[in-house]
């Protein structure tokens, strides 16, 4: 079997077995899997489309697809997915960053503020993505900075500090934390893609969420605990006119922005994501 007749007979048995996946992309999931098992870019295979795979490969290559086939996210296969500029490792020990997640560090660059050292913490860090994009942007206009990614789940912590490296951003620091528990200091923004799912959504049943943490999927009270208690706590942390930005269900951006109080927060907004969703709420300090 050559490549064009694989990428064919894959493509066809991830649309026979995953029917009901709205999301699925046959034909991208399968070039990705040859991609990774024979070490070729997508220019490569379909310039040699003839190519004859091997016993060893194809064993490979059938035991990846028959994962892929059974839903589990293509990045967990891999075990590497890309965000922003960035190439990182995934693990099912954190969520997978979503495209929509790069909508936060857009609003973040936005919003930084001008001073020698900006300072930034990241709750919820998981594989890094958030702090390790906005460093990367820092570093290239040549802003020090400070960043500081938590994360509950020590397995994750660890994640991220590979991606740290993995990156060449090792000046972002991480550390177990259970949200603000083991932060001692102020900071100039705060960002977080926090848990926001409420334990109750069929929605858990679907798709690639059924393989990922439900720590980092699920939250109290529908959904809007932790939610709740960042915004609660924030100010704490924030220096003066400081930044604290949210991602959030796509339903749940009222209740979001009336979690800020008029005597704390100024500005507060939401912006929509690429499907124009609700999906990130931000609002400044006035003090």
């Amino acid at each position: 079997m050559n490549y064009q007749q694989w990428l064919k007979d894959a493509s066809a048995l991830l649309i026979e077995k995953r029917k009901s996946d709205p999301y699925l992309n046959a034909k991208f999931d399968a070039n990705l899997l040859l991609q990774f098992v024979t070490q070729k870019s997508k220019s490569q295979i379909h310039a040699f489309a003839e190519t004859e795979l091997d016993e060893k490969t194809l064993e490979n290559l059938t035991a990846l697809l028959n994962r892929r086939a059974a839903g589990e996210p293509i990045a967990y296969i891999l075990g590497e997915t890309e965000f922003w500029s960035l190439n990182l490792e995934v693990s099912p020990d954190t969520l997978i960053p979503r495209p929509d997640t790069e909508i936060l560090v857009e609003q973040a660059l936005e919003r930084m503020p001008s001073k020698d050292c900006v300072a930034i913490l990241d709750l919820g860090t998981g594989t890094g993505a958030i702090a390790l994009s906005l460093a990367q942007e820092l570093k290239k206009c040549g802003q020090n900075f400070r960043i500081f990614g938590v994360d509950l789940m020590p397995n994750a912590v660890e994640l991220a500090k590979r991606n740290a490296v993995r990156n060449h951003l090792v000046e972002v620091e991480f550390q177990q934390s259970s949200w603000f528990e083991n932060v001692n200091e102020k900071f100039d923004m705060i960002v977080s893609n926090p848990p926001y799912i409420d334990p109750k959504d069929t929605h858990l049943n679907q798709g690639d969420v059924r393989f990922e943490p439900l720590s980092s999927l699920i939250a109290d009270d529908e959904g809007y605990a932790d939610l709740y208690h960042i915004i609660q706590q924030a100010p704490q942390y924030l220096n003066a006119k400081g930044w604290l930005l949210l991602e959030h269900g796509w339903q749940q951006g009222e209740k979001v922005r009336s979690f800020f109080t008029e005597n704390l927060w100024e500005m507060v907004a939401t912006v929509r994501d690429y499907g124009d969703n609700e999906r990130i709420t931000l609002a400044r300090l006035k003090r």
